[in-house]
């Protein structure tokens, strides 16, 4: 199947607002200065706020924390339409503001966001599938407004969407070829998933790219190695794909350290476009250097990855900041502490500066699943 970017079209929010969004997006009807002028004259309570054209009315929406959003819908029925086309989101987009919340689950019957801004802890809404998919592994990514949660029920694979902004669960299409226990990466409003297994065990040497503007998996160019060539070499291996060349890349010794058969998969993370890594045997995290190809000394994890080796906890990007999230016993028993750090912060003898930003008492202490939505 050939690429194909995703169908824009270009909608005029304003007088000054102008975005491009994709084109399913239903355009809601904007109201001009002279309007907004007549209604506060009139007192009509047609209009995003009294008093404010939809300029200056759009900009203070989309600088409001989305966690106000449900809120502000109570109050005023155009923004409650605005609000359920996504197009807010777009806008941010535009003018580069993203809020970063965290999605973990740490009792397998149910996820939970958690927005750092607001220190604010949200359940939501049970998972429409059956017991098998929520006791099973599964793999989690999050892309623009979704979040991806992909696992087993009991006779088939299933991906599970939660959209942000409708707060509901729906079944997503299938892959072309399902599996699990795969690579993955998302970029803007796409994710592209490498490599797993099939139902039967079989290695896949496939990959597939999910357009979230879309909802469609679209069948990419097999990646160059599987894990059935696997040995003491490869498995520090990586490949990367070129979006625009349409092909793979091997890229030698590039994870830090071996995996033994007991310890979780790599935990890795981006963050202001430098990879980083935890090695499980040391606790250290390490950044990876590019242009040497080489990996070097970051500083010290704040919890012990060594003892569970690697299971448990999650490592992730969350904005411009690393993001650490593992159980641990505390007074009122088991709890999830999510510490963040920033590259600003000072490094004091292979000691990094972390913060704790979150705090979820009677949680569970194993992160099964853990992603980051910014938008």
């Amino acid at each position: 199947m050939d690429f194909e970017p995703t169908k824009m079209k270009r909608i005029k929010l304003s007088s000054s607002n102008v975005i491009d969004v994709p084109g399913e997006i239903e355009e809601p009807q904007m109201r001009s200065r002279e309007e907004g002028h007549n209604d506060h004259i009139s007192g009509s309570t047609d209009s995003f706020f009294s008093g404010l054209n939809d300029d200056v009315a759009l900009t203070c929406l989309a600088k409001a924390s989305r966690s106000d959003y449900p809120s502000l819908s109570c109050l005023n029925t155009r923004f409650k339409i605005l609000n359920k086309t996504g197009f807010l989101y777009e806008l941010r987009k535009q003018m580069k503001i993203a809020e970063h919340w965290v999605y973990i689950v740490c009792d397998p019957r149910g996820w939970e966001a958690f927005n750092p801004s607001r220190n604010k802890w949200m359940k939501l809404p049970k998972i429409p599938c059956d017991g098998c998919f929520n006791y099973a592994d599964k793999e989690s990514l999050a892309v623009r407004t979704e979040l991806l949660v992909l696992g087993r029920e009991l006779f088939e694979f299933a991906i599970c969407n939660f959209n942000m902004i409708s707060h509901i669960w729906s079944k997503c299409e299938a892959m072309s070829y399902p599996r699990c226990l795969f690579a993955s990466s998302s970029h803007g409003s796409i994710v592209i998933v490498a490599g797993g297994s099939d139902e039967n065990g079989n290695v896949l040497k496939s990959a597939e790219l999910y357009d979230s503007s879309t909802g469609k998996w679209e069948l990419l160019p097999n990646n160059e190695f599987t894990s059935e060539t696997i040995s003491n070499d490869s498995l520090t291996c990586a490949e990367e794909f070129d979006l625009k060349m349409r092909k793979w890349r091997k890229i030698e010794r590039i994870y830090p350290n071996v995996n033994r058969a007991a310890q979780a998969p790599p935990l890795i993370a981006v963050v202001n476009n430098k990879l980083y890594a935890v090695e499980y045997l040391t606790n250290m995290v390490k950044v990876y250097n590019r242009g040497k190809n080489k990996w070097e000394d970051l500083g010290m994890l704040p919890v012990r990855a060594d003892s569970s080796n690697g299971w448990g906890l999650a490592f992730k990007s969350c904005g411009n900041a690393l993001l650490v999230v593992r159980g641990q016993w505390g007074p009122e028993g088991e709890t999830i502490v999510l510490k963040s750090w920033e590259r600003e912060s000072e490094i004091v003898n292979g000691m990094m500066e972390w913060k704790v930003i979150g705090v979820k008492e009677n949680a569970g202490i194993f992160v099964y699943n853990c992603a980051v939505m910014g938008c």
